[in-house]
């Protein structure tokens, strides 16, 4: 049965996350601290499925203030699939150079952020110049991604670099680079992809670390609570005290 099979290859890719990256996701956990403690930001970058991630910690239950989304409509909402904003265009824009550039230009940063991206081949040109940027600003930049499956594709960027080569801290996600993972009788492309499953598990592997951090230093977390357990009558008033938070330090952004 196929959806077994499909299971067996993102466990093995949450096994292998495990097996080899706890010490990386220890060092993006240490720099994210940093930046959150001197009330600074994590700012989120991704294009396409890699903005799923983004969308997954923060505003979400469990999750806090600190990480700031970079989302870009015309990067993420394709499920038009096609006419506006479809597929086409979406592929056609992640491999623009000098799109990051502009997209850089509409924040005001800090060097006591860090950005974290999030890319499964390291090669497209949006990620890169936001990268480049960032790094221009002096801001730590962290990549997770299928780092070791990328290793040797060629870039598309004119800088000759991936985006593992110019991240500070990588985070290999341990995905194939192929994705898709069931292969199918008489079809040339397999079914079943597990990028996303790694990036969330990495990603909340991070943030729970990144918590813990926090907590030892005596750090204050604005947390996302849940509002559907029933008794729980101050659950309102830590949203609004997480979304006030929130409002007053992005303002700055």
């Amino acid at each position: 049965m196929l959806a077994t099979q499909w299971l067996q290859n993102a466990r093995k890719v949450m096994d292998n996350i495990e097996n080899t990256q706890l010490e990386n996701i220890q060092r993006a956990a240490r720099a994210m601290a940093d930046s959150i403690a001197a009330e600074r930001w994590v700012h989120t970058f991704g294009c396409g499925h890699a903005t799923l991630p983004i969308e997954e910690m923060y505003p979400r239950i469990g999750g806090f203030v600190g990480f700031h989304p970079m989302i870009e409509l015309p990067l993420s909402f394709f499920t038009h699939i096609v006419g506006e904003m479809g597929v086409h265009q979406f592929v056609f824009l992640e491999r623009v150079e000098g799109y990051g550039q502009q997209i850089m230009k509409s924040y005001t940063f800090d060097p006591r952020d860090c950005i974290w991206i999030f890319s499964h081949s390291g090669i497209n040109n949006v990620n890169i110049d936001i990268a480049l940027e960032a790094k221009e600003r002096g801001m730590q930049v962290i990549a997770f991604g299928s780092a070791a499956a990328a290793k040797g594709k060629k870039t598309r960027h004119s800088c000759g670099k991936t985006i593992f080569d110019i991240a500070d801290i990588v985070v290999d996600t341990c995905a194939p680079l192929q994705d898709a993972s069931v292969p199918l009788r008489n079809h040339v492309d397999n079914v079943g992809p597990v990028s996303t499953i790694a990036f969330v598990s990495a990603v909340w592997m991070t943030i729970a670390t990144v918590a813990e951090i926090l907590v030892d230093r005596g750090v204050k977390l604005y947390i996302h609570p849940s509002h559907n357990v029933p008794g729980d009558t101050t659950a309102r008033d830590r949203l609004t005290e997480a979304l006030s938070m929130y409002k007053k330090r992005v303002a700055g952004v």
